[in-house]
């Protein structure tokens, strides 16, 4: 093959990726300003308890996660991080990374894939982890049962347990309303191999939101024996529940509701 025709090739291709690369970040800033104005105006959503975030050193964010996609995890990222001007790392499952731009997007913004340490190293490096202990059960919910946290797992605790970091418990309420689950459609589950396929509106739907930041809960000090700092871990791991739980409670009536 004449050299001139290979250049052309190699030309084409570079053409390519740069303008691969060139709408991918189109993509990434159109998605951005789309959670501002979700967050600003579509959901009129209310932050409160914002002061309760350490300004400085580690921190582990635990909110209850709910609504169809889990829009919520987006969502919140924007409101605390915009709010705080701290970074937040957040473990994120496998599928959120394969979803064009969102994958991009989400990594740059702080995502990580979901690991046993749950963000160890960021946390020892004086930063803001994340959580959703429910995982994707949390979003499996029947809308009936919203609102009604499942079982945590207590990876976070022991993360908290290890570095000696403050767990500060989250209530998010909107969500549920926003992208509620009428119900799943197995074979598109498995024909793009999702752990779900749920039926729910292609929109979110106009749904008032309200977060809700309470006071730090201090990890306990760390048990000598691995028994000892299993037990703590649980302990710790219930008491956010039922902490997180309480304040979806609390904070959920005083939200007027899409749906009765």
């Amino acid at each position: 093959m004449p050299e001139s025709v290979d250049e052309m090739i190699d030309m084409a291709g570079a053409e390519l990726k740069q303008l691969t690369r060139l709408l991918g970040l189109a993509g990434e800033t159109a998605w951005d300003r789309l959670l501002e104005w979700l967050v600003d105006d579509y959901f009129r959503l209310d932050a409160l308890g914002l002061e309760n975030i350490p300004a400085e050193g580690p921190a582990v964010i635990v909110a209850n996660h709910s609504g169809a996609w889990g829009l919520d995890a987006f969502i919140l990222h924007k409101v605390l991080t915009r709010s705080v001007r701290r970074p937040m790392f957040v473990p994120a499952a496998p599928l959120t990374f394969r979803v064009p731009v969102i994958g991009s997007y989400a990594r740059k913004a702080g995502g990580f894939p979901v690991n046993p340490m749950l963000g160890l190293e960021h946390l020892n490096a004086g930063e803001l982890v994340g959580v959703f202990p429910e995982g994707i059960a949390g979003l499996e919910k029947p809308f009936r049962e919203r609102y009604r946290l499942r079982p945590f797992s207590p990876g976070f605790a022991l993360t908290a347990l290890r570095s000696g970091a403050p767990v500060v418990p989250v209530s998010v309420i909107g969500a549920e309303e926003a992208c509620p689950k009428i119900g799943e459609v197995p074979a598109l589950a498995r024909f793009f191999d999702l752990p779900y396929f749920p039926l729910t509106p292609l929109f979110p739907l106009p749904a008032k939101w309200r977060i809700t930041v309470g006071e730090p809960i201090p990890a306990p000090e760390v048990p000598e024996s691995f028994a000892a700092r299993k037990a703590a871990a649980r302990a710790l791991c219930d008491e956010v529940q039922a902490t997180v739980q309480a304040m979806v409670d609390r904070e959920r009536p005083l939200v007027e509701p899409v749906f009765g």
